[in-house]
């Protein structure tokens, strides 16, 4: 039987192992510490530079518990309260979203455009007009999403964003390593947010960062980020803080995953070709890729649509039981469904093939249900225009990480052939 091939799992280089060992001996086991410093110095270095030629930027980064937790700070950082509006991506992962109502905010959902997959600009627009109109005041922030690593249209966010004096938080926890214009996502807006979860580009097991403006805006995160704790000899909190701050354990993984991160961007594209030369005659399969030279995407899933019409065996079985293991890898969920549909799901060709690949121990998922279709957000206000919805209708992740082989990468794609009918 062949081993059970994930999605993405990132790769251990070697040189964790020092760092670790450097923590313990020197007795820096707690959050904070050399390699937390470090790992921000490196991660700073990285996403300054560009290659485009100009002079490399100049942006902090603090090293956090999580991505969710840097969306969380920037939010602060950007002044959002209770009774607030954020304009948000609605094609993306929950951890985009939820802060925002942790602070009692409310996120107005925007939807994708066709080429990137990412917030659509012209509805931007739209919903900043019309969040004006209706409740008489700017939206707090902007975020997009680099959604599964593919830059945004950037430059006409900024344009709007600008305009209208309206902060702009990158949200690039799948885009460590993606660039747009030679420039680095997470770079362009007043914040930037990183993922270093087990499935990102490099991980420190769980983690993330917040990339931003300057040394003084890195200071007042990373004192939200420690309970906000005033400079006395003894505990004074006047403002309300969080325990965000990442360990000394995990940056040292960090710091040696920083070593290979070139090689695992480097394959994830290379992945990706494949993926695209494997299956370019399949008639009904299209890989979703870099809309012009502009875009850079490190490809941390590659992504597929498939055409409504494609038949593929025991599709007319979809959906007939109910899910009952863990979901999402080894830290999924397994909370019980109440029925095995919903009334927003993938078509049962993609839950067809996924369920074939599943049989022959290949992990593949739906792409990301849409934030406006989510039941917890219900009410919240969205602007729509069809894409996000068909797109998860019809779309299908692929394995890319860095244990995937050039024999896996055939093997996925016989099996997706044999599974057309």
């Amino acid at each position: 039987m062949r081993d059970r091939i994930y999605l993405c799992l990132a790769h251990m280089s070697g040189r964790e192992m020092e760092f670790i060992k450097e923590a313990f001996d020197t007795n820096w086991v707690v959050p904070m510490g050399p390699n937390v410093n470090g790992f921000e110095k490196d991660l700073a270095e990285y996403v300054n530079h560009r290659k485009d030629g100009q002079a490399p930027l100049h942006k902090s980064v603090v090293g956090l518990s999580a991505g969710t937790a840097a969306v969380h700070l920037a939010l602060i950082a950007c002044d959002v309260e209770a009774g607030d509006e954020v304009l948000v991506q609605s094609f993306t992962f929950c951890a985009s979203s939820h802060p925002i109502t942790y602070l009692g905010a409310t996120p107005v959902f925007i939807d994708s455009e066709r080429e990137s997959w990412n917030m659509d600009p012209e509805l931007l627009e739209e919903a900043v007009k019309d969040r004006i109109a209706k409740t008489g005041k700017k939206p707090k922030a902007i975020i997009p999403v680099a959604l599964y690593g593919m830059p945004y249209q950037i430059d006409r966010i900024m344009e709007i964003a600008d305009r209208y004096g309206i902060p702009v938080i990158e949200d690039g926890a799948e885009g460590f390593g993606s660039f747009f214009d030679g420039q680095s996502l997470g770079t362009f807006g007043r914040y930037g947010v990183l993922s270093f979860n087990g499935n990102k580009m490099i991980t420190t097991s769980g983690g993330g960062a917040l990339i931003c403006p300057d040394t003084d805006s890195a200071r007042e995160i990373l004192w939200y980020a420690t309970q906000a704790r005033e400079s006395y000899p003894y505990y004074q909190h006047e403002a309300i803080g969080y325990n965000y701050r990442m360990s000394n354990i995990c940056a040292g993984i960090g710091r040696g995953q920083m070593t290979v991160l070139e090689d695992h961007i480097s394959h994830h594209k290379h992945v990706q070709e494949m993926y695209c030369e494997l299956l370019r005659d399949v008639k009904g399969i299209t890989m979703h890729g870099n809309p012009s030279e502009r875009y850079d995407s490190n490809f941390w899933l590659c992504t597929a649509v498939l055409d409504p019409d494609l038949r593929i065996k025991g599709q007319d079985e979809a959906y007939r039981q109910v899910i009952t293991g863990a979901v999402g890898g080894a830290a999924g969920v397994t909370h019980a469904a109440a029925t095995a549909v919903t009334d927003c799901q993938p078509n049962a060709n993609v839950e067809a093939l996924r369920v074939a690949l599943d049989r022959a121990n290949v992990e593949a998922r739906p792409l990301w249900k849409p934030m406006h279709c989510q039941p917890v957000y219900r009410n919240a206000p969205a602007y729509v225009n069809g894409v996000s919805e068909e797109l998860f209708h019809t779309g299908i992740c692929l394995p890319a990480g860095p244990y995937v082989t050039d024999d896996d990468v055939r093997y996925i794609t016989d099996i997706i052939k044999d599974s057309i009918l």
